[in-house]
């Protein structure tokens, strides 16, 4: 078995990768782990809707029992809400079940310290010795020492009334659309929406187990742009499996990408003399339209590698309040400890019902430069930046944007594949090129 923790924990697929021994063996590890210094310790699971969810919850608890913790369910959460109430409740780790945005087959485990926030790379590294041991020599109590589960899915409530509280205006004169993915969001965000007085109506809120982001959520908007337009909606907004992102469309049905909800957010919080050091964090992906709206407003933008974890460290290092990814991952430090989608939402609605403007306007303070995006599923990640081809495509597509555009390849962290990014002037030059980078990474890596 090689590596297991990737760039969001450890994933694959349910039952065959990612399987219950497995599920079992990381309960009993994070257990040791964080309950060093605890007779019984106690970590909070939550869920997405997969159909896997329950049987690594299961197999999870009881790893979590075996070592003698106390395992809190609180069943199908948010993602951030796990964190939340890691944090709040003074548990001593908080686990995620979900893969986020990948199809359903797929699934992940992923841990939060007591504190709310992702493991850094040493403790994953610490969790994966102990998993991968030859022997497993960890703790196993009996009798009375037997650790136990707690099914607490109320808990829910605590962050639904916490995340309404982020902002301090009604919505009561917004009609909004929200698509909850069938997955981790479909009993928060509406009733978080509803509570502060929004006209809300709900799509694809009855998961089955199997259609979680079929067609749906912030990685298919294409029903949510149409119905937003039939209905008249001043706003909809889509989340992904786990309810830790969301983007926004606009009264005329157009995307509104990370990078505009940023730049959103960012002004509303300058003009609130509330941005730290008038700073806002994002990765290299982030469009080049984001830094000069940030800049034309008297801001900065501190850039940083993808993943959230990046964004966080940066934001962390400097204590800045806002950061986030073109994707929709955004983290508002003064609010929360991990990227949520719940809450961005929130922001994204507050600032439009106080600008008393519509959200295509809003959408419109940052100018969207051209930008080309294609994924290539390779056999295996290793070994492509020595590829000579590879690099000589890189380099010819460079030349030809000069100054005026830029190139970016790297490797997905949770699937096996490359993703090429061009941006510049032209759409159909930004286009050829990437294809050109594409046609040269699949002839070499499939």
């Amino acid at each position: 078995m090689g590596k297991l923790f990737g760039t969001d924990g450890v994933r694959g697929v349910a039952n065959q990768e990612l399987t219950p021994e497995l599920a079992f063996r990381l309960g009993r590890a994070a257990t040791c782990h964080f309950g060093q210094e605890y007779e019984n310790p106690v970590l909070i699971i939550g869920r997405d809707t997969r159909i896997s969810g329950q049987m690594l919850e299961s197999a999870l608890a009881a790893g979590i029992c075996s070592a003698g913790g106390q395992a809190v369910l609180a069943g199908v959460v948010p993602t951030p809400a796990v964190a939340y109430l890691a944090k709040t409740l003074g548990a001593q780790a908080g686990v995620v079940i979900s893969a986020s945005h990948n199809p359903f087959p797929d699934n992940g485990i992923k841990f939060f310290a007591g504190n709310g926030y992702k493991l850094p790379d040493e403790v994953e590294e610490q969790l994966e010795s102990l998993v991968l041991a030859p022997t497993d020599r960890l703790l196993r109590p009996t009798g009375g020492s037997v650790g136990t589960i707690l099914h607490r899915h109320d808990l829910l409530n605590q962050y639904i009334e916490y995340a309404a509280g982020t902002v301090s205006c009604r919505l009561s004169g917004l009609k909004v659309l929200v698509d909850c993915a069938n997955g981790a969001a479909y009993e928060a965000a509406p009733r978080i929406l509803k509570s502060l007085g929004a006209e809300v109506t709900v799509l694809f809120d009855d998961p089955d187990g199997v259609n979680i982001n079929d067609h749906c959520g912030s990685t298919h908007m294409e029903r949510l742009r149409q119905a937003v337009v039939e209905q008249g909606a001043h706003v909809g907004i889509a989340h992904d499996g786990d309810a830790d992102r969301c983007l926004i469309v606009d009264e005329t049905g157009e995307a509104v990408d990370g990078d505009q909800i940023m730049t959103i957010c960012a002004l509303e919080l300058l003009r609130q003399n509330k941005l730290k050091d008038k700073t806002l964090v994002a990765t290299v992906m982030s469009n080049i339209g984001l830094h000069q709206a940030i800049k034309k407003a008297g801001g900065s933008v501190v850039t940083t590698g993808v993943g959230d974890r990046y964004v966080l460290e940066a934001m962390l290092a400097e204590g800045y309040s806002l950061g986030g990814e073109q994707s929709g991952h955004i983290i508002f430090n003064d609010y929360a400890t991990t990227g949520d989608g719940i809450i961005t939402a929130l922001q994204v609605l507050a600032a439009l019902e106080q600008s008393g403007r519509k959200m295509s306007e809003l959408a419109g303070l940052m100018t969207r430069f051209p930008q080309v995006l294609k994924n290539i599923r390779v056999k295996s990640k290793e070994g492509w930046q020595e590829n000579s081809q590879i690099a000589a495509a890189i380099r010819q597509g460079e030349a030809e944007l000069g100054e005026e555009g830029r190139i970016l390849v790297r490797p997905s962290g949770t699937e096996p594949l490359i993703r090429v990014m061009a941006e510049g002037p032209g759409l159909d030059q930004l286009n050829r090129i990437v294809q050109t980078i594409a046609d040269t990474i699949e002839h070499q890596l499939t």
